[in-house]
């Protein structure tokens, strides 16, 4: 069974312990600045390994395939992010109320489990696909810290059906900027996801609000500001990687008035290998919507799918500068509508 990456998923889980490495480098150091590790893991670590370890083009054959997605080696990958992922919080939350940390320094730590939440989001994106009740119950967990539950709902049951349409709220417009895009996609995902199931989405909210509490009562109330600040830098990671995922792309309407399948030209894909691994193959987008109950380590690269420049962290640096992220591109939304015409 091929799997160039099979040992380096594993490093994945560095991601959940970001607060726990900022709190070893600022005793080994002495340099508080390192409580921003995360935005720094983010947004300078993960284009850096991106550019130096190059592209990962290879696809698993079809025997290959039904090995690797039963193979629970891989399964063992995601689930283990979830402790990790609480445990991390409960550090914070403890270094937040021992009140021997500066606002700056809060802010930084605020922002660096935010990170940790962001990639969790992008965790129960992988168990909630799956068919397995344990697997998607553990998604709503993983949601929990973000406050971000619903997004379970309308993922799979909105985003899925609508997405490359005018009508998907996580899909932006050719010429929209990040800042205009994210107010729009938040409160469109709440009234989507409300709409769909709001059973489902009021169950997943309870989640937060007793982890919220609980953890009030454990560290106290001066750990719920932190907790907002962390939740809501998580949902903008999420929000931005929406915003890159399928930019300007849009399904063509049928005489009919339905839209045309969801097919490969309608996803950014990105075959850098760090970020690639860090988000458990979310890059092979393309290959996701086509067979979306498939495992992240099977998924593949598909040359013909529209391809971005760089990695999504270094993309998300460009997404918030609009003037550039423009000119680097709407040309290319333009290569890829006239690709898709011929």
């Amino acid at each position: 069974m091929s799997d160039s990456k099979r040992w380096l998923w594993p490093l994945a889980l560095l991601t959940p312990l970001l607060p726990l490495e900022a709190w070893a480098l600022v005793g080994a150091t002495g340099f508080s600045i390192f409580w921003w590790w995360g935005p720094f893991f983010t947004y300078a670590l993960m284009p850096l390994l991106d550019a130096l370890q190059g592209r990962d083009l290879a696809n698993p054959s079809p025997e290959e395939s039904a090995a690797l997605e039963n193979d629970r080696y891989y399964r063992w990958c995601t689930w283990l992010y979830l402790p990790l992922q609480y445990f991390s919080l409960a550090c914070a939350c403890a270094w937040w109320a021992g009140g021997g940390l500066s606002l700056l320094d809060s802010v930084g730590l605020a922002l660096t489990v935010g990170v940790v939440g962001g990639i969790a989001i992008n965790t129960a994106h992988e168990l909630g696909h799956k068919s397995s009740r344990t697997e998607r119950a553990l998604a709503l967990v993983a949601l929990a810290q973000s406050c971000y539950g619903h997004f379970f709902v309308e993922h799979n049951r909105g985003h899925h059906v609508a997405v490359a349409t005018p009508g998907d709220p996580s899909t932006a417009r050719l010429g929209q900027a990040f800042w205009t895009f994210l107010p729009r996609t938040v409160l469109g995902t709440l009234k989507s996801a409300w709409r769909i199931d709001r059973r489902d989405a009021l169950r997943a909210w309870s989640l937060s609000a007793v982890l919220f509490a609980a953890l009030a009562a454990v560290f106290g109330a001066r750990v719920l500001p932190w907790l907002a600040l962390q939740a809501a830098f998580a949902v903008s990671l999420l929000e931005v990687v929406n915003y890159i995922q399928h930019y300007g792309l849009l399904r063509e309407r049928r005489g009919d008035g339905r839209y045309e399948r969801c097919r490969a030209e309608h996803s950014w894909n990105a075959a850098t290998v760090a970020s690639n691994v860090a988000l458990f193959n979310l890059q092979r987008h393309s290959d996701h919507h086509a067979n979306p109950l498939r495992r992240y380590q099977g998924l593949r690269h598909l040359e013909d799918a529209p391809q971005l420049p760089w990695g999504y962290p270094a993309m998300m640096l460009l997404a918030y500068v609009p003037p550039l992220w423009r000119r680097v591109m709407d040309r290319r939304v333009a290569d890829a509508r006239l690709k898709q015409s011929f």
